[in-house]
């Protein structure tokens, strides 16, 4: 079994985080998803900017997974949160040995740790959503909350 490690995603990365950024809008998103606003998220990530972009792969090479955390405040609050953005695995590789998603959420979870501020990560998707709670729970704890969309799903959204 190939041991699967995550890396910090830099700015020579941008192309191939673009491409699974836009696969897990048209997966995960409830809206129609924008190229330009993606990017935006992206960009900074790679720059660690107030953030940064954890993947799994060789740098030149088609990205297996990644995940994008954001640091900054909550609205009501002046206190930094790292926020996740997305977590995301190719689906090539999710039936894969490695555990990815584990893999990608623990690295979250370190970075949490590494800062010593909280975490804001969660599970907003229509498809396979139990599996992936319990992922969670596994790594997280129990859950703080929970969504509802109401009048949408997710995926099957577009991707401008």
């Amino acid at each position: 079994m190939t041991d699967i490690t995550i890396r910090l995603g830099t700015v020579d990365d941008m192309d191939a985080v673009m491409k699974l950024a836009a696969m897990a809008a048209e997966e995960n998103s409830f809206l129609d998803a924008s190229l330009e606003l993606l990017a935006r998220e992206v960009w900074p990530a790679l720059n660690q900017d107030h953030g940064l972009c954890g993947v799994i792969g060789t740098p030149g090479a088609p990205l297996e997974g990644f995940v994008i955390l954001r640091i900054g405040t909550l609205y009501y609050s002046t206190a930094p949160c790292v926020e996740e953005k997305v977590v995301f695995v190719h689906p090539d590789f999710r039936a894969a040995k490695g555990g990815r998603a584990r893999k990608l959420c623990e690295f979250s979870k370190k970075v949490a740790d590494t800062l010593d501020i909280p975490l804001l990560i969660g599970v907003c998707s229509s498809s396979r959503t139990a599996g992936k709670v319990k992922l969670y729970e596994r790594i997280f704890g129990p859950a703080a909350g929970a969504y509802w969309l109401y009048k949408t799903s997710t995926g099957g959204h577009k991707v401008n």
